[in-house]
């Protein structure tokens, strides 16, 4: 581990060395700072590329800034070649008493490791240390596949630690790091590009195209295909495809199983299933349940995927029929998860409802669409706003250039903002 400790020096904040930071993400760092000062693992999970490591850094950058001693801040990332040695949690606490052994900090000692879920049997290496009373440490980890909280771990961790899943860039931050005015035209650009931090510094559009397939291919590659032993890898990328060309619809598995089956392609329910859940555990997708709204239950079988990123849209599939109204959808989408609020396609007496939105006491009915135009479209947005007869919030969501006045009360936002509605 001792040639370890000059990629440690590398990556950490020591003697005045700064790592790149990136794009404040103020909202995030915000938020987790809150839960500080504790023995809580902090927890961030979200798809690879979407920020994730910069947030870590801000963090500990925000930590010195505040007055903690840089030396106190041990940072590893998994994703790095140079830590390609750290295969297990031993190698892990190898290189963790490596580093107090040279540097000698004192006092409480921060740990932030990225990709944590890249270290064979990581979670005992964290739940010793967050629970270790004689010598105080604070842990910020990171990791890329939903499940990593799941079953025995979360059992393990119960109670001790809190999560928070990271999103690629919002409108807001889009605004802020283009240093444009929020606008229809804005929020179009935004629609029509891609929002992971990245793409806002590769030069051109074929370098963002490369990019996107590489994380694409990176994913189902790494975090699918060798983690569960893919037999058939060219359905799995074909099911993300369809995915990601009928993002905003409804969806059941038999519908996908029998579209592969009419293009002469084997497969089965359980297959497509398993395929599917993989992709969604990678966060490159998202699934939004049926919700009975007069029952106040969800409702198995078909359901409506949205995908995390419309570059994979935008960069990697653009030639395939895809109205604005589905992706303005499938933004919205990303928007009330970033809020915080759990999100569900919601039913009324045989009328869809494009989102029921909650969070705590608050509850959003909420109706998407491209423009109102003409009182047609304006009766088949609001008409099924109108058949619930509860006293909850009710919104249409629309690109307008114009905010239209409120009908029985039922709200219209213009999208771009939308942000400001949900704090």
């Amino acid at each position: 581990m001792e040639e370890n400790f000059a990629s440690l020096e590398k990556y950490n904040f020591w003697n005045g060395n700064v790592p790149e930071l990136g794009f404040l993400r103020k909202e995030y760092t915000d938020k987790i700072f809150d839960y500080t000062g504790n023995k809580l693992i902090k927890v961030l999970i979200g798809q690879r590329r979407v920020g994730k490591s910069y947030i870590l850094r801000q963090l500990a950058y925000r930590l010195i800034s505040e007055g903690t001693n840089p030396e106190n801040i041990f940072y590893i990332n998994k994703e790095f070649t140079e830590f390609d040695a750290v295969q297990n949690y031993q190698d892990l606490e190898d290189l963790y008493k490596l580093y107090k052994s040279k540097l000698k900090p004192s006092g409480k000692i921060y740990l932030f490791i990225d990709e944590i879920q890249n270290i064979e049997g990581w979670e005992r290496f964290v739940n010793s240390h967050s629970q270790d009373y004689v010598e105080a440490s604070e842990l910020f980890i990171s990791g890329s596949n939903s499940k990593m909280l799941s079953g025995e771990l979360a059992t393990l961790l119960s109670g001790r630690y809190v999560s928070f899943e990271i999103f690629p860039f919002s409108f807001n931050e889009y605004t802020g790091i283009t240093d444009k005015n929020a606008s229809k035209q804005s929020y179009i650009e935004y629609m029509e590009s891609g929002a992971l931090p990245e793409l806002f510094v590769l030069p051109n559009e074929e370098t963002r195209r490369n990019y996107i397939r590489a994380i694409k291919d990176t994913v189902l590659l790494r975090d699918v295909i060798q983690r569960h032993q893919i037999k058939d890898p060219k359905l799995l990328e074909d099911i993300f495809i369809y995915i990601v060309n009928n993002s905003s619809n409804l969806l059941s598995i038999t519908n996908i199983v029998n579209f592969f089956k009419s293009n002469n392609r084997k497969t089965s329910y359980d297959t497509v299933s398993n395929y599917l859940g993989f992709i969604e555990n990678t966060f490159l997708i998202h699934r939004a349940e049926r919700y009975d709204i007069k029952g106040k239950e969800t409702i198995s079988g078909n359901c409506k995927y949205y995908i995390n990123d419309l570059s994979f849209k935008n960069y990697l599939y653009p030639g395939f029929g895809y109205g604005i109204g589905y992706k303005l959808e499938n933004l919205v989408y990303l928007e009330l998860r970033r809020a915080g609020y759990e999100v569900y396609v919601g039913i009324t007496r045989n009328k869809e409802i494009d989102f029921v939105a909650k969070k705590a006491d608050r509850l959003i009915y909420i109706q998407s669409t491209y423009l109102l135009l003409g009182e047609d479209t304006i009766r088949r947005e609001y008409n099924p706003l109108e058949t619930i007869k509860d006293s909850y919030e009710k919104w249409v969501i629309s690109l307008d250039d114009i905010s239209l006045p409120s009908q029985q009360g039922i709200r219209h936002i213009r999208v771009w903002e939308l942000w400001q509605e949900l704090l």
